[in-house]
């Protein structure tokens, strides 16, 4: 596809025709405009097409498609839920729930049990989220307190240099713990209270707040030091605290069985000989502890999820059932782990990590995942959420990481929300997959050139939008220095290129390029690598100081 520019007297500027679409109308959710603060308390989930909510359906038709087609080599059955500013803008499920009779053995069609909507998954550390909600209920109340000792609530704690280590530490993995009892809890000790002991004796693998280490052990000793304070278990502390003001009628530990006919089989085991494990938590540790532990257990459905998720946006509340203050939602969302840039972690929630929240992600983009197979992306910038649930372990957990569609569920809706230049025409749009380069190049320009364009760029850190110069048709390019300025700041910064994802807001760039030899071509090169990507980038507003040209996009489109 070639784009003719329309010359003027003295500036250049490139005037689109209409060839594609990707953005929605002028009443679009905008993923360039982020809300400020929570959603109003009010919100409720309702159902709603994509259109409805302001979104292109194209990106949320291809997850769905994608979703279908990685059954059965990543995982047997999956259920997915996508919402938008309180609308429920996508459900649905694909696969089987129930598939094996054993680790090799499918049942017979007639016996197998489709994934549904409403099916019941193993949450696996989605469980997590519920033990640190619970947490932050009780430092509203007092009864806890971030910079206090563990060993305060727990003296027996103590033992084996971890008198120091907080609950803060505990809730952001930076504790020192190791990441999973040794021996397990299921091998190594005869009853729940040896278990107990087994946890608080722990001896920790480095000095507290010095390392980052997701640890299993964390909310196990979490859950300790809850029903220490409370006299009570956390399955109570969940349910009075969580599950019935929010009325998610299919979340809580230990399912009954009643709904086993909707609870999705995770693995055959053999070790311990559990056999084909469903309704019964598949984690062995938290098994070991009667299926209530810290760090596992809890069983939920997509929609009980998504009232959990907008309670967050909401500021703590829903249905005028709050659970959690708005200060409370914020100690969940602010990142405790500045000393470790990788690992972004408010109290119970991760944060800002695009291996699996995708284009979603950004400083205050909440979530966790689940051995099971499961995830839970919550972006208060867009107040959107996506949910993925899946049996990934059934039969056996030697299966490929869902990583791939955690992150598609959140591009997916990353993307089906507009990015509109800023004065309201056309713009360039590459959003691609990893390990590709997409180029969009000029013709041979005459005489030194003046560049100007606007640019959003929503993408890993090195994966780079670049402009580079070649003065031999194209055969080697050169980077142009870049002078860089924030639509809302005055203060211009020279860089080489662009990244990044923390903005979500477009940039004036402008550059200058000499030109001696009279046979310059520009180009905007954007790169990714092969692991994973933002949105991806959007470039408008193009101004040269020259003549006429064309253009020739390669892995860019009109939006």
């Amino acid at each position: 596809m070639r784009i003719r520019a329309l010359a003027l007297p003295a500036v250049l500027v490139l005037a689109f025709a209409v060839t594609a679409s990707a953005d929605a109308g002028p009443n679009s959710a905008r993923f360039d405009r982020p809300y400020p603060g929570f959603a109003p308390a009010g919100t409720v989930l309702r159902a709603g097409s994509p259109a409805q909510a302001g979104l292109n359906a194209a990106p949320i038709d291809a997850f769905n498609r994608q979703l279908a087609a990685w059954v059965p080599s990543i995982y047997p059955g999956a259920t997915a839920l996508l919402a938008h500013n309180g609308v429920v803008v996508d459900r649905t499920a694909t696969g089987e729930a129930v598939k094996f009779q054993d680790a090799t053995t499918q049942l017979p069609p007639d016996q197998q049990v489709p994934a549904r909507t409403d099916t019941i998954y193993d949450l696996a550390s989605l469980s997590k989220l519920f033990t640190s909600i619970v947490a932050v209920q009780q430092l509203e109340a007092g009864r806890i307190a971030l910079d206090t000792p563990v060993a305060h609530y727990l003296p027996e704690f103590a033992t084996n240099g971890k008198a120091d280590i907080t609950i803060e530490q505990l809730l952001t993995h930076t504790s020192g713990l190791i990441p999973d009892p040794i021996p397990s809890l299921w091998a190594g000790y005869p009853d729940i209270p040896s278990r107990e002991k087994a946890i608080l004796d722990t001896t920790p693998s480095a000095a507290p707040g010095t390392q980052y280490v997701y640890s299993d052990l964390n909310m196990l000793t979490m859950q300790l030091v809850l029903q220490q304070v409370t006299g009570k278990k956390l399955d109570e502390l969940v349910r009075t605290g969580i599950t019935e003001p929010l009325h998610m009628v299919d979340t809580g530990y230990n399912p009954p069985a009643s709904k086993l006919s909707r609870i999705a089989a995770t693995e055959y085991e053999v070790s311990p000989p559990r056999g084909m494990v469903r309704g019964s938590v598949h984690d062995e540790n938290a098994w070991a502890m009667g299926g209530v532990a810290g760090h596992a257990g809890v069983f939920s459905t997509a929609d009980d999820l998504a009232v959990l998720a907008q309670a967050i946006l909401n500021g703590g509340v829903y249905r005028g059932h709050r659970i959690l203050s708005e200060h409370g939602v914020h100690l969940m969302q602010v990142n405790f782990n500045q000393k470790f840039p990788d690992d972004s972690h408010g109290l119970g929630f991760e944060l800002d990590q695009i291996w699996y929240m995708g284009g979603l992600s950004g400083p205050d983009t909440m979530g966790h995942t689940g051995f099971t197979g499961t995830s839970l992306v919550i972006d208060p910038r867009s107040r959107s959420f996506a949910i993925l649930l899946t049996n990934r372990v059934h039969p056996t957990r030697n299966t490929p990481s869902t990583n791939g569609a955690r992150r598609a569920a959140a591009q997916a809706l990353a993307q089906a929300m507009s990015v509109q230049a800023p004065d309201g025409g056309r713009s360039w749009f590459s959003g691609q997959g990893g390990g590709s380069t997409s180029t969009l190049t000029t013709g041979t320009l005459h005489g030194s050139v003046r560049v100007s364009f606007e640019a959003f760029v929503n993408t890993e850190t090195t994966d780079l939008l670049t402009l580079e110069a070649s003065t031999d048709g194209g055969t080697t390019w050169t980077a142009v220095p870049l002078t860089v300025r924030g639509r809302s700041g005055p203060q211009m910064s020279p860089q080489m290129s662009l990244s990044g994802q923390s903005s979500r807001s477009w940039q004036q760039v402008r550059a200058q390029v000499s030109n001696p030899s009279n046979d310059l071509m520009l180009r905007w090169r954007y790169t990714t690598d092969p692991s994973y990507e933002g949105r991806g980038v959007n470039v408008a507003d193009i101004e040269l100081s020259c003549g006429r040209t064309t253009f020739t996009p390669v892995g860019w489109q009109l939006t």
